[in-house]
């Protein structure tokens, strides 16, 4: 495995035009979503992309113009956080700009990205802002862009301010700058500033002198791993699942209910990794996955918990806990805009005890996880944020008891439309923020069609027995290049 040697060329300042912000977007308070993020490193994702067919100088013109041109619609990554005099932190759309680096690695190849094997971790050389907590906004850039040359191919890591977006917002801003560097002349599809929400709210954060800490420690080995799924065996987990005794009693109402052509009974299609699914007093009609069944990415929550659990060697009786983060724009009544920027997620925890989730079979998992989903409601919305407003506190990120899975990044994000110009991605990564032993990132495979991607990380010792897990391995195949 080549060496890590990643070398920067230039760094530069890129801002949006020179127009003037619209005053609706100057100033956005940070909502009862975003103030928990403040201790959660910066996001990093990108692209792994074809080489193209210019020369650098030209591309890196092309890159830093569309950049440009993306912020003048999301004015608040060009800005700077603000903590004013009663304690509500803001984002102040100042025009400030975003940080933009052209690094070089002729070295690398696609053939060492694309290894079966652990992740390298020169992958994460790909990425600025290391351990960059989101608090720091207040002094760096809220973004940064960084275009590394490979030997055969070229990588995109674009890194955003965790307390300013979500992954719905950050996908958002990355596709947009992709299609002005595509040619775009105009937004597909512009931001929402509006702010008056459940999320918008009164109370204050307090926060430790100099700043809070990341929640979790980033000093203990770590194995990284790309584990592919194909549609088809997604598709045997889902049936595996709902096949269980448990289920089978639901799926027969479902099917009952079909016949009868009740269509209050579909469910709508959402824009998380929560399965699909949304809470009954939202139902819609013309979906594909009814209320009472598990869905596909539940299904294979389920399989990767209980497949954790059991790599893990936990007594019969400790406590686990599988921990999803949900969108909550179509989850409120009345919704948010699909496109609001900020954040918009809630967590939510289901548990089980390690002897209880391996003495059953998978539907018993699954089924935990999916009445959790499907229970998080408006209802259930406002009352985690009336919860916090009572005792406002950062996010716990991390893995405390040993025993936890945080499943974050969905399936559904639209991460392979980052189209520069000369070609889809050939792969996602992801940079080293925000991971612990228990970190999971979803992701869409290659080939769309319902396959995933599941970005793993785990203590070492852990690793290995997943590896060797049969009723995990069994359905994980290799990632198609094409």
């Amino acid at each position: 495995m080549p060496s890590s040697s990643t070398t920067v060329v230039s760094k530069c300042t890129v801002i949006p035009p020179l127009k003037p912000t619209p005053a609706a977007v100057k100033t956005l308070k940070l909502s009862v979503s975003d103030l928990p993020m403040l201790s959660c490193h910066y996001i990093q994702k990108g692209v792994l992309l074809p080489r193209p067919p210019y020369s650098s100088t030209d591309l890196i013109t092309f890159l830093k113009h569309s950049l440009s041109l993306a912020l003048s619609h999301f004015p608040a990554l060009a800005g700077r956080l603000v903590t004013d005099p009663t304690g509500h932190v803001h984002i102040s759309c100042n025009d400030a700009g975003v940080e933009f680096i052209h690094a070089k690695a002729g070295h690398l190849f696609l053939r060492d990205i694309l290894t079966s094997g652990d992740v390298p971790e020169f992958v994460k050389e790909f990425f600025p802002f290391d351990n960059t907590i989101s608090y720091s906004g207040h002094s760096r850039p809220l973004a940064a862009v960084q275009f590394t040359e490979l030997a055969d191919a070229v990588f995109i890591g674009c890194v955003v301010n965790h307390a300013v977006t979500d992954g719905t917002s950050f996908w958002h801003f990355f596709n947009t700058f992709a299609e002005f560097c595509k040619g775009a002349q105009k937004i597909s599809n512009s931001p929402d500033f509006y702010r008056k929400t459940v999320f918008n709210s009164p109370a204050v954060l307090k926060f430790p002198a100099g700043g809070p800490k990341v929640t979790f420690s980033g000093d203990v080995p770590l194995r990284e791993r790309v584990f592919h799924f194909s549609r088809e065996a997604i598709l045997k987990l889902k049936q595996r699942a709902n096949s269980s005794t448990s289920n089978a009693a639901a799926v027969n109402l479902i099917e009952i209910l079909g016949k009868q052509g009740n269509d209050h009974w579909k469910v709508a299609v959402n824009g998380d990794g929560d399965g699909g699914v949304t809470n009954n007093d939202n139902l819609k009609s013309g979906n594909k996955t009814a209320p009472f069944e598990v869905s596909s990415f539940q299904s294979l929550s389920a399989q990767l918990w209980r497949s954790v659990t059991r790599a893990r060697n936990l007594p019969p009786s400790k406590m686990t806990t599988f921990r999803m983060a949900v969108n909550c724009r179509h989850r409120l009544e009345p919704r948010l805009h699909p496109y609001y920027f900020g954040n918009a997620i809630q967590s939510i925890p289901t548990l089980a005890p390690a002897g209880e989730l391996l003495a059953n079979d998978l539907g018993w998992g699954a089924d935990l996880l999916h009445k959790n989903v499907v229970a998080h409601g408006d209802a259930t919305v406002r009352k985690g944020v009336a919860n916090w407003e009572k005792d406002p506190r950062l996010f716990p990120l991390g893995n405390f008891d040993g025993a936890s899975i945080t499943m974050g990044s969905s399936p559904r994000f639209p991460m392979y439309n980052n189209d520069f110009g000369w070609g889809r991605p050939l792969a996602i990564r992801s940079g080293k923020a925000n991971k612990f032993d228990g970190k999971i990132s979803a992701f869409p495979g290659r080939e769309g069609n319902g396959t995933v991607d599941l970005e793993v990380v785990l203590a070492p010792e852990t690793m290995a027995g997943l590896e060797k897990d049969e009723e995990f391995m069994q359905y994980v195949s290799e990632i198609i290049m094409m």
